[in-house]
């Protein structure tokens, strides 16, 4: 365990981040369950020769206890630290590390709509300084009790599956992330200076433009595991229909058979088989939070299994995933919102991707690139 840990830590400092010497560097844990490997990417980082330091969140539990009675003005309150942090450091990263994944279900909804406007603010600048290039910045996850047990599995099984998706289990994971790299470069460089996308499968019908837009290639930088191509959609070109076939997860909330119908680019209809009113809740949280902010590709073929976390999920071989609200700059997107919700779709029951009336992906499998 900890020979993995220490492997998993300085392949995020010196190939995700590749932290420089005097860069400040920001190591966030969201529970004080992430202390070993924040111990390690800490260790790492000042042997590469950053400005290290350390920032560990109180347990979801014991927050919720503690802001009980509170106003919830004081929750929509930006943490001043973090955004000092985030305004100023040249590499940030965030270890997940929830000890009960699903521990804000039961929030109430106002709470939980100042707590997002709270952490929109420190995204947004996130967001901004990710795409004009001042920021680099990585989300990995501490496997733990709770998401194993949200996974259905052991602690010793889910360690397993965390440490062979971040590829760490290999001799050498810095070259097999390189690999990554270079497959999904040949699938974006295909699609450069495409204009228009139709999805279409059992579960989806959905036409978006991408007309000037850029499709990223994510490959163990960003995200910790990694595997996906994505793109920010044009606001206002989205139309059709989505299923999702499993369920979302959003601030400790599990939605269960969102179905979104766009037209012009806004969500128009919105349904859900569990958790629908959350989902509204959600949509409404401000006039960006109804628009696609990004779509994606799932290309990780070691991750074949659902388990509740998206870090995970959205990278499933076979699958595409949309986020509404916020979009990255850096891909052409406009859409701002203090919302980035992750919903997946299966296509490997026949789904297919057509590019300017090209067929370039069937059954969860690329035809081009």
């Amino acid at each position: 365990m900890d020979s993995y840990i220490e492997k998993m830590a300085d392949v995020i400092i010196n190939y995700s981040t590749a932290v420089q010497p005097g860069e400040r560097v920001l190591l966030r844990g969201t529970s004080p369950a992430a202390e070993p490997l924040i111990q390690a990417l800490y260790q790492a980082a000042l042997r590469a020769g950053g400005q290290a330091f350390t920032y560990i969140h109180l347990r979801d539990e014991d927050s919720l206890a503690i802001e009980a009675t509170a106003n919830p003005e004081l929750l929509a309150a930006v943490n001043p630290m973090l955004e000092l942090m985030y305004e100023t450091c040249q590499v940030i990263v965030r270890v997940e590390a929830s000890e009960n994944p699903r521990a804000l279900s039961s929030y109430p909804p106002e709470r939980q709509r100042a707590r997002l406007r709270a952490g929109g603010a420190v995204m947004s600048v996130q967001m901004e300084r990710e795409g004009n290039g001042m920021l680099r910045r990585c989300t990995t996850q501490f496997p733990t009790q709770g998401y194993a047990q949200a996974a259905g599995m052991s602690l010793r099984q889910y360690q397993q599956f965390v440490f062979e998706a971040c590829k760490v289990h290999l001799a050498d994971p810095v070259a097999a992330w390189q690999e990554v790299e270079q497959r999904q470069q040949r699938l974006v460089d295909y699609l450069a200076g495409k204009k228009h996308l139709h999805v279409r499968g059992q579960n989806i019908d959905l036409e978006l433009s991408i007309a000037g837009r850029q499709f990223l290639n994510a490959s163990g930088k960003v995200n910790f595991p990694d595997g996906e191509i994505f793109t920010g959609p044009v606001e206002d070109s989205v139309n059709g229909w989505v299923n999702f076939t499993y369920p979302a997860y959003y601030q400790s909330n599990e939605v269960v058979g969102v179905r979104l119908v766009f037209e012009n680019g806004l969500v128009t209809q919105a349904t859900a088989d569990k958790n629908e009113s959350f989902l509204l809740n959600t949509l409404d949280t401000d006039p960006g939070a109804r628009r696609l902010g990004e779509f994606a590709i799932g290309t990780n073929n070691d991750i074949q299994r659902f388990t509740g976390s998206i870090l995970f999920d959205e990278k499933i071989g076979g699958t595409v995933h949309m986020a509404v609200g916020q979009g990255y700059p850096q891909t052409g997107s406009t859409n701002t919102s203090t919302v980035h919700w992750d919903m997946i779709c299966d296509m490997r029951d026949g789904g297919e991707i057509w590019v300017d009336g090209e067929l370039f992906y069937r059954n969860g499998e690329f035809l081009k690139g």
